[in-house]
This record gives C-alpha cells, sequence and structure tokens, in this order.
C-alpha cells in the first residue's frame, strides 16, 4: 500500500524525464514522460517509504546520507536536477503542502534570534572544524558567493573578483574606519586594511573563526588596522564611514529585519556607504529547505526580496545601487562541490561517510538551487545621503579598478 501511494506521489511530481525506481519489496517502476534526463535510484529499508510519503524534502537527503537511497552511478546532481526541473509541475500532497503553508505563515515566530541562539546557531556549522573548510574553500577561505567576471576564472579568481567589486561599491578610501558584520575567517577585512588602506573591525560569532582571523592578521602584520572581535552586531555602538555584510543577513530572522537595518543605520556615518550581500528566495516568501535547516543551517532564513526592501524601507536608507548575481553561486558552489569530493578520503577519516554524503548532499543541492532559479544573491548599497554614491554605475567598472592588485589578480 505504501508503496504505492509514494509512486502515485511521484507520478504528480515528475512529468518530464524519467525517474526508475527500485522499492525495497524489489519492484522497479518508472515515472515520467521518458523525454530528457534519466535517473535510476534504490530504496531500501524498512522504514524509508514511509519517511519519503511523509516528509519528502526532509527525507530525499537523509535518505541520501544514510544510505537507504541510493543512485546509480551516485549521479546525485541527476537526481537534484530532474526534480528541479519538474518544479512548476510538481502537486504535493495536502500532508506536505498543508504544514508548510504554516510553517510560512508562521516564521516569524519561529525565526526569533536572541543572542544565545545566533551564537549556537553558528557554532553548529562554522565551528565543525577549519580543516574541513580549508579542503574546497579557496586560500582565503571566502564561503560566499564568488563573482565569475569570465567563465574561465578559477574559484581563487573568482573570491578575489567578488572582493575587489565590493570595496568598489564601498567606495573605500585610505584611512577609513569600516565595518565587517560577520566577518567569517578574516579574508574580506584583511583585503580592504591591506589593499584599500582601511581599519577594520570584524565582528562575528564563530569562537574557531575568531581564532584563524586574528591568527591570519597577526601573520600579515595588519594587527593595527584590523581588529577582530567575537561579539553580537547589535551590541555596537561606534561610527563607521563604510559597512559590509556578506553572508550574514541570512543568520538574521524575519523579526529582525528592521533591527538590522536599524542598526546598520545607527552604525553608519552621515556620509557613510553599505554592502550588504545575501541569499535571496526568487518568488514570494516560503520557509527553507527542511534538511537544510535541520543539519546544515538551524536558525538560518533565506529572505524574498519583497522582505529585505520592505525593511531598507522602514531604516529611511537610500538604495544607491541594487544588484543580483544570478547563477555565480551555482559556478561557486559547483567548485566547491568538486574540490570536496577530491578529498572525499580525508573528509571520512576526519568525520566519516556518511558525513561526507551529508556535505555532498548539501552542497549538491545548492548548487542546483541556484542552477534553477529558486535562489539568487543580491548585493544592496546603501547610503544615508543621495550624494554620496556616484549617480551612474560606470566608476564600477571603470579602468581604475583594473589597474587594482586584487583586480588584476582575478583577471589574469
Amino acid at each position: 500500500m505504501s508503496e504505492s501511494l509514494l509512486l502515485n506521489m511521484l507520478r504528480r511530481m515528475v512529468r518530464l524525464g524519467r525517474l526508475t525506481v527500485t522499492l525495497p519489496s524489489g519492484r522497479t517502476e518508472s515515472v515520467g514522460s521518458g523525454q530528457g534526463d534519466s535517473v535510476q535510484v534504490v530504496l531500501t529499508g524498512d522504514d524509508t517509504i514511509r519517511r519519503l510519503l511523509m516528509r519528502p524534502s526532509l527525507a530525499l537527503g537523509e535518505c541520501y546520507t544514510d544510505g537507504t537511497l541510493r543512485i546509480e552511478d551516485d549521479d546525485l546532481p541527476g537526481l537534484l536536477n530532474l526534480l528541479a526541473a519538474n518544479q512548476s509541475f510538481a502537486q504535493m500532497p495536502l500532508w506536505y503542502s498543508v504544514p508548510r503553508r504554516i510553517q510560512g505563515a508562521l516564521r516569524g515566530f519561529l525565526q526569533r534570534n536572541t543572542p544565545f541562539s545566533a551564537r549556537r546557531n553558528v557554532a553548529h556549522h562554522y565551528d565543525l572544524s577549519d580543516d574541513l573548510y580549508r579542503l574546497f574553500l579557496d586560500a582565503d577561505m571566502q564561503y560566499s558567493c564568488a563573482y565569475f567576471a569570465r567563465p574561465d576564472m578559477t574559484l581563487e579568481q573568482a573570491q578575489a573578483a567578488k572582493k575587489a567589486h565590493i570595496a568598489q561599491k564601498l567606495l573605500i578610501e585610505p584611512g577609513m574606519k569600516v565595518l565587517d558584520i560577520g566577518c567569517g575567517w578574516g579574508g574580506m577585512a584583511l583585503t580592504l586594511a591591506r589593499d584599500y588602506g582601511a581599519y577594520v573591525t570584524g565582528v562575528t560569532l564563530s569562537e574557531n573563526q575568531l581564532a584563524t582571523a586574528q591568527a591570519r592578521a597577526k601573520a600579515e602584520g595588519l594587527e593595527d588596522r584590523v581588529t577582530f572581535r567575537l561579539l553580537d552586531y547589535r551590541r555596537l555602538d561606534e561610527r563607521f564611514a563604510r559597512i559590509v555584510s556578506v553572508g550574514m543577513l541570512e543568520h538574521v530572522g524575519v523579526p529582525h529585519y528592521a533591527e538590522y537595518f536599524g542598526k546598520v543605520r545607527d552604525l553608519m556615518a552621515d556620509d557613510g556607504v553599505a554592502v550588504i550581500h545575501s541569499i535571496v528566495k526568487n518568488g514570494p516568501p516560503r520557509p527553507n529547505n527542511a534538511w537544510i535547516d535541520k543539519y546544515i543551517f538551524p536558525g538560518s532564513y533565506a529572505p524574498s526580496a519583497s522582505e529585505i526592501y520592505r525593511a531598507i524601507e522602514n531604516s529611511w536608507l537610500h538604495q544607491s545601487d541594487d544588484e543580483a548575481l544570478r547563477i555565480h553561486y551555482a559556478l561557486t558552489l559547483k567548485a566547491w562541490r568538486a574540490r570536496l569530493e577530491a578529498q572525499q578520503d580525508r573528509v571520512e577519516v576526519m568525520f566519516d561517510a556518511k558525513f561526507m554524503r551529508m556535505w555532498r548532499f548539501y552542497l549538491a543541492s545548492m548548487e542546483v538551487a541556484f542552477q534553477s532559479g529558486n535562489l539568487h544573491v543580491q548585493q544592496w548599497q546603501l547610503a544615508k545621503s543621495l550624494s554620496t554614491v556616484p549617480i551612474t554605475r560606470d566608476y564600477l567598472y571603470s579602468a581604475a579598478r583594473a589597474d587594482h592588485p586584487n583586480w588584476r589578480d582575478a583577471a589574469e
């Protein structure tokens, strides 16, 4: 009975391509038109069918991680792309769609983000092990969307181009006081200090990232220009000429957007500029993927652009520039996944095979989400004054930019 229910659900979900499923009983069935991509999966385990029926978005990742869902040739991207290609046709059962609607309606309550919960959620992901991240990130440990100004760029070049693009939007000048909210392992702050002559304060809630960032500043002799602090941004009370925040807004939570942008306004000098770089959902607000919430980024939420625009409006900040980085994150995630897969043996020694499958599913599923258009990255350039930023975008792509060492390195 349960196998028949699952097949009926899959027939409603998959119209394009072909999905062939071997069920725990040994029965094999195919769904889809057969025109397009074809993927074969094998399901095992007594409870697998029930889990996939009740909570498919959660169980898909769980079953792949625990090995009860196996894919021919381990073609995980193929399966995820097949499902993404059918997302506009998919008709999910009421027992799945109704709780999702309720969860979406309650997102303001569910995403309350106290200083304690914020630090706990950050530690879950970012304090795993710096050695893990070194296996697949670039040498500067940029854990956010790169900027592929040319299709043949390496990951290192694209990450350098990302930092240069943001620095150009910040209109950095030597001696400026800069705040980096959610500074990660310090790459952006160190770049702005070393290559642009800024004095940078970076704040993070990750003890691992703090230790690494401080060690990097010391090794580069930049301790007089960069200060890293284990601090919630809400506790700051200084003023800064420039503010940058890359990949941190996703951890703020819907109830705190007004607080976040209000704090950015309060911390910004009257002639200040801020650049906020964040993942956003395409389409109306809706809950995150349940598996990502549970296993990868607890407490996170990728907003829809409308939710952010409303908060910016209420802060009375001017949107001097607004750019959507489409596909760039899909290319970044593809590069990360390839690097992690090349280090599979080392990951399994550091953790285990199950952890490797979990992280492979994480990177592959996010890659497909950004490639298919469910997600993209947005950069907002904000200012208190209409006249702080040039009134055309020519300065972002000027010849002067090509002369900057970061940009030159990225283009070579």
